[in-house]
C-alpha cells in the first residue's frame, strides 16, 4: 500500500464508493482474499496499469445511451472498435479526454478522464473534501461486460472524505471535482427527483495507487492492483462544514495535500483531524469562537476571503491554531 495511504489509515478506512454495499479496503483479519497478497512497487504497479488503460483507451470508444425508465438519465458505454465499429474515434484521440496529475508519495499520477458535460457554469463545483450527488457504474477494465461491481441509477449522496470510517477513493473525487452539478431539479409525487438535463456526465480511468492498490474491499471482485472506470452524473455539488466551525472542510486540509487523514492535518494531535475537531488546537475554545465568518454574497458558499482569522497576538498564527491564544474572562465590577 502506497506511504500516504499508510499514514491515512491511522484516521481513515477507505471504502468502496456504494450506498448500497460497504465494503472496507482493508478486510478482516481472517479475510483469505488479503492474506496472501504480495506487496509491490509502486511505480512499477503504476506503469502496469497505465500501459492497460492506454490500451484501452486507443482501442475502445464511448457512446451515450438513455434509459428507457428516466429519459434524462444518460449512460456512457465503452465498446471496442472492431467489425461494424471499425471506423469510430478511440477514446484516446476523443476531444472530450482529459488528463489530470494528482501527486502521490512515490507517483505523480496521470488520471485520464471524459468530461463530456461540464455541468451548469452556475452551479457549485465540489473540492476533495465536499459531498456530491449522483448517479455512477463502476466496472473492471479488464472485463465490461461481467466485471462491473456497482452502479446506482438512482441519485445518491456521497461525502468524499466521510466522516469516521468512510470515504471515496481519491481517484474518484479528484476527477468529480472537474465537474458540476444541474442547474435546478424537479420533485415527483412518489418521492423521487429528476434533475434539468444540464448536469454533469463523464467517466474517469483510474489507476489502481488512486483507488485500492493491494489491499481491495472484501467481497467486490476487484483484484489486487487493477485499474478501474467510473461512470458518472454529477447532480449537485454540496460545500462541507463537517464539524460545524465555520471553516469549509477544504480549507482544513493545513498541508494542501489533499488528504484530511494526515498527522499533519491535526493540529493538537487528539486523534480527531482538523475537519472534524471543533477545537482545533485544544486549547478549550472553540474554533467557532476565535474566527469570523462572513457569507458576504449570501450564496451559502464559505470562501477563504469571508473568513477573518483572527490573530489577537500578531504572530502570523491564527488564535484558532494557536493554543497560547484563549479568551480572557470579563473584568469583575
Amino acid at each position: 500500500m502506497r506511504a500516504k495511504f499508510k499514514a491515512m489509515m491511522k484516521y481513515l478506512k477507505f471504502l468502496l464508493i456504494t450506498s448500497l454495499v460497504i465494503f472496507t479496503s482493508c478486510g478482516s483479519d481472517d479475510d483469505s482474499s488479503t492474506s496472501n497478497i504480495v506487496f509491490r512497487d509502486e511505480t512499477e504497479v503504476y506503469l502496469e496499469n497505465m500501459d492497460e488503460i492506454e490500451t484501452f483507451l486507443s482501442t475502445h470508444y464511448f457512446r451515450i445511451e438513455e434509459t428507457a425508465t428516466n429519459p434524462i438519465f444518460k449512460q456512457i458505454v465503452f465498446d471496442t472498435i472492431a467489425g461494424e465499429n471499425a471506423g469510430e474515434t478511440s477514446i484516446l484521440e476523443s476531444e472530450e479526454l482529459m488528463v489530470k496529475y494528482v501527486e502521490g508519495e512515490e507517483v505523480t499520477y496521470d488520471l485520464y478522464f471524459l468530461k463530456i458535460r461540464e455541468g451548469n457554469d452556475n452551479e457549485y463545483q465540489p473540492t476533495f473534501a465536499d459531498r456530491a450527488i449522483l448517479t455512477y457504474r463502476g466496472l473492471n477494465i479488464d472485463s465490461l461486460q461481467t466485471n462491473m461491481f456497482e452502479e446506482s441509477n438512482v441519485p445518491v449522496s456521497f461525502d468524499f472524505p466521510g466522516i469516521g470510517e468512510g470515504g471515496i477513493i481519491p481517484g474518484f473525487y479528484e476527477a468529480i471535482t472537474e465537474f458540476r452539478g444541474a442547474s435546478g431539479f424537479q420533485a415527483n409525487n412518489d418521492g423521487t427527483v429528476n434533475y434539468n438535463d444540464d448536469y454533469g456526465l463523464g467517466a474517469v480511468f483510474i489507476p489502481s495507487g488512486l483507488a485500492y492498490f493491494s489491499t481491495i474491499p472484501s467481497g467486490s471482485g476487484i483484484n489486487s492492483y487493477d485499474p478501474l472506470i467510473f461512470t458518472f452524473q454529477l447532480y449537485k455539488g454540496i460545500q462541507q462544514d463537517h464539524d460545524g466551525d465555520g471553516i469549509p472542510s477544504y480549507l482544513e486540509d493545513t498541508d494542501n495535500d489533499r488528504f484530511l487523514f494526515e498527522e499533519d492535518d491535526d493540529f493538537d494531535g487528539d486523534g480527531i483531524p482538523n475537519y472534524l475537531d471543533t477545537d482545533d488546537d485544544g486549547d478549550g475554545v472553540l474554533t467557532a469562537d476565535e474566527i469570523e465568518v462572513n457569507d458576504a454574497n449570501g450564496d451559502g458558499i464559505i470562501t477563504e476571503d469571508e473568513i477573518i482569522f483572527t490573530d489577537t497576538n500578531n504572530d502570523g498564527t491564527p488564535d484558532y491554531l494557536d493554543p497560547d491564544i484563549a479568551i480572557e474572562p470579563e473584568d469583575e465590577e
